[in-house]
């Protein structure tokens, strides 16, 4: 193979790159979309803030945990009851991601599967948890909509 001709077919395949890489960053958007979500939300939480960890919500809002089913119609009834949770109740001093894996994603729609980590203030993990996080968009804007964690 001749000079030349490697260059053309560099040339051409960098045609093609360029061509599809558009294509490929809007096919992970709404993936994309759904981890900024959730770190927002994993910032909110860490920073023990549940106005923000509300606002990182759709309503209603659904969540398995504990053996329960709560529901939040909307975001005061949400702060109301996580501002009461909160009272008398001591948190992890932070919480992190041990994994985050997409298992279905769809334009107005991810589903997250988690592991995540509670720490305390010495930096001992004192639980882990498993749950999946149901994700959409509503009115263009990307938020939480469920979250169900598995009871170990």
């Amino acid at each position: 193979m001749t000079r030349r001709t490697r260059e053309r077919q560099f040339a051409a395949t960098t045609v093609i790159v360029l061509l599809t890489t558009p294509v490929v960053a809007g096919q992970f958007a709404a993936e994309n979309a759904a981890m900024r979500v959730l770190d927002t939300y994993m910032t909110a939480l860490n920073d023990g803030d549940p106005k923000s960890v509300c606002r990182s919500f759709h309503y209603p809002y659904v969540q398995f945990a504990a053996g329960m089913v709560r529901t939040y119609e909307t975001l005061a009834s949400c702060q109301t009851a996580r501002e009461t949770a909160r009272d008398g109740r001591s948190d992890p001093h932070r919480s992190g991601w041990d994994r985050r894996t997409v298992v279905q994603a769809y334009p107005e729609t991810v589903h997250v599967t988690v592991i995540s980590s509670r720490f305390n203030e010495a930096d001992q993990r004192v639980a882990q948890l498993d749950a999946l996080f149901i994700i959409t968009r509503v009115n263009g804007r990307w938020g939480i909509r469920g979250y169900s964690q598995l009871d170990h």
